[in-house]
């Protein structure tokens, strides 16, 4: 009889900090608790200050860099299948809007909700918070370098992007409308459009698409 093939176990350290950053996206980081935590990450309780000796302050900093660099990954999944970097940029906004939808509008940047709180009460967590979106905008930065665009430029152009995002995720969980995010989306296309394909004739594309929605939703 073959045997039945099993899925690894994940690490109970891992869940500790998936379960963190998952409930700090939507809750923030005060609304949080530890014993919520254990819950949802299904560890024991004193496997927490086991992995995390500092407390909750050094489990949400880590928990805000896992974010981070899945967010990362997220990113680079839109740029490199993509034909350009406008066709990125547009999938990208699309499926931010198309996320929030599909989850009550509850799934937004899951940095920004504790980067807001936390900034001015813990200088760990701001650094935390302050690197990953560096890594982003280092990230997206070089993505639109090699369109084309001058380091300022491109550097100006990912700043840009991410602070359209960001607007856009808090009007949009405010509102539970996902207006804002559709016009910021414009906007971010037209910046991208204007700046790698500066002699281009033909208008921009605008009808929405949602090629990876259902992906990113999952």
């Amino acid at each position: 009889m073959p045997r039945r093939k099993t899925t690894p176990a994940v690490p109970t350290r891992d869940r500790i900090l998936e379960a963190t950053a998952q409930l700090m996206r939507r809750k923030g980081y005060t609304a949080t608790g530890l014993k919520e935590i254990v819950n949802v990450s299904q560890a024991p309780f004193g496997s927490v200050y086991h992995f995390f000796p500092e407390g909750k302050e050094q489990l949400g900093a880590e928990a805000i860099r896992v974010a981070g660099r899945q967010y990362n990954a997220l990113v680079a999944g839109f740029f490199d299948g993509a034909p350009d970097v406008v066709d990125a940029v547009r999938d990208f906004f699309d499926t931010a809007a198309e996320v929030l939808r599909q989850t009550d509008y509850e799934d937004a940047c899951p940095i920004a909700t504790v980067a807001l709180e936390v900034a001015s009460t813990s200088e760990t967590m701001r650094e935390a918070a302050a690197e990953a979106f560096e890594s982003w905008i280092t990230d997206a930065t070089r993505y639109f370098e090699a369109s084309g665009v001058g380091s300022d430029r491109a550097r100006e152009l990912a700043v840009l992007a991410f602070m359209l995002l960001e607007g856009a995720f808090l009007l949009c969980r405010t509102w539970k409308s996902t207006e804002p995010m559709e016009i910021a989306g414009r906007f971010a296309v037209r910046a991208a459009h204007d700046l790698t394909q500066p002699e281009a004739s033909s208008p921009v594309p605008q009808p929405p698409r949602r090629r990876r929605a259902a992906r990113a939703a999952q």
